[in-house]
């Protein structure tokens, strides 16, 4: 008997994973890659955690699919920002599914806790989630809550024991911090990593990005690294924070974006669009200027797109900061 098991990264979805391994049940942890997991590479942290309990690992990246199907027309709306999560959910399962055949197995498993997450851990978003995934043979199990939940298939056959299953609820981690102790769990992800799209500033940023453009795939990923401007005629404009920043900027391939550095000089890298005017790239210039290790009155030079511009940095960043994002 196997499970795919819906694995986010945290505690609770290991913990899921590990009471039903115990039950002699092979289990294949499937993360959802939708872009908007984390600001960070996560999977050599997803392989860690697995390996702690002796679980492997399917990624599966559907980050078009979730721009298709989802993040912009759900069903059942939004959280408090961008945030679509019972269609997420729904969305998850529905794809995990068409899994199940290609690795023989039978069921699906979640770490998701009843009441825990205000808009989609409710008794009524659970059905919903069960609605938009097509689990019409009920084949969903949520081992942390299952005894406060409706009895499932796999219940019901005796695939697993019910009574091995637990009735957490709540946003309460105490018990679960116990089973790390009774598993000897060493490794799993801080419950702080959770999902983009709940996170108010970068929901904005998407919210703002989309008024001008279309959203790809290849612009999650700019979504998610340093400063972000939206200069006077309209054109895009990003600048490293840090050395961290600027590593994953040079990652970063993206054909709306040309990437600039002033030269001579410490300072971010910088990306701002193919489209921008001779305006925007002249400010954008300016701008770069300001954020590298320059010094006043002084005149230094950047190059975009074969074309060189020269300039001092503003001297006041009042001026900058109009047109931060």
């Amino acid at each position: 008997m196997r499970a795919l098991a819906l694995f986010s990264g945290g505690l609770d979805s290991l913990l899921a994973m590990k009471l039903v391994k115990d039950q002699n049940i092979d289990i294949l942890a499937v993360y959802i890659d939708t872009g908007f997991g984390s600001k960070n590479e996560k999977i050599d942290q997803l392989k860690k955690s697995c390996l702690s309990i002796d679980v492997p690992l399917k990624v599966l990246d559907i980050k078009k699919d979730f721009l298709d199907e989802v993040l912009f027309d759900p069903k059942y709306g939004y959280g408090k920002n961008f945030n679509p999560c019972i269609d997420c959910h729904g969305f998850m399962f529905k794809h995990t599914k068409k899994l199940l055949k290609l690795y023989d197995a039978s069921f699906m498993i979640s770490g998701e806790v009843l009441g825990q997450r205000p808009m989609s851990q409710r008794k009524e978003a659970i059905g919903q989630v069960a609605k938009l995934s097509g689990d019409e043979d009920d084949i969903i199990v949520r081992p942390l809550s299952a005894k406060l939940l409706n009895i499932t298939k796999p219940e019901r056959l005796g695939w697993i024991d019910r009574e091995k299953l637990l009735d957490i609820e709540g946003r309460s981690r105490a018990r679960q911090l116990k089973l790390v102790e009774q598993f000897n769990i060493t490794h799993f992800e801080s419950p702080s990593g959770g999902c983009l799209l709940t996170d108010m500033s970068f929901s904005q940023r998407l919210a703002e990005f989309v008024k001008y453009d279309k959203l790809e795939t290849n612009d999650i990923d700019t979504l998610k690294v340093g400063r972000h401007f939206r200069l006077e005629n309209k054109a895009k404009l990003i600048i490293g924070r840090n050395q961290d920043d600027n590593i994953k900027m040079e990652k970063i391939t993206n054909p709306k974006y040309l990437k600039f550095v002033v030269q001579d000089v410490p300072g971010p890298l910088c990306m701002i669009e193919k489209k921008a005017n001779m305006q925007d790239k002249q400010v954008a210039s300016k701008i770069a200027i300001t954020y590298a290790k320059t010094k006043p009155n002084q005149s230094y030079q950047t190059t975009i797109d074969e074309t060189t511009f020269s300039d001092t940095k503003f001297e006041n960043k009042d001026l900058v900061h109009r047109y931060i994002i």
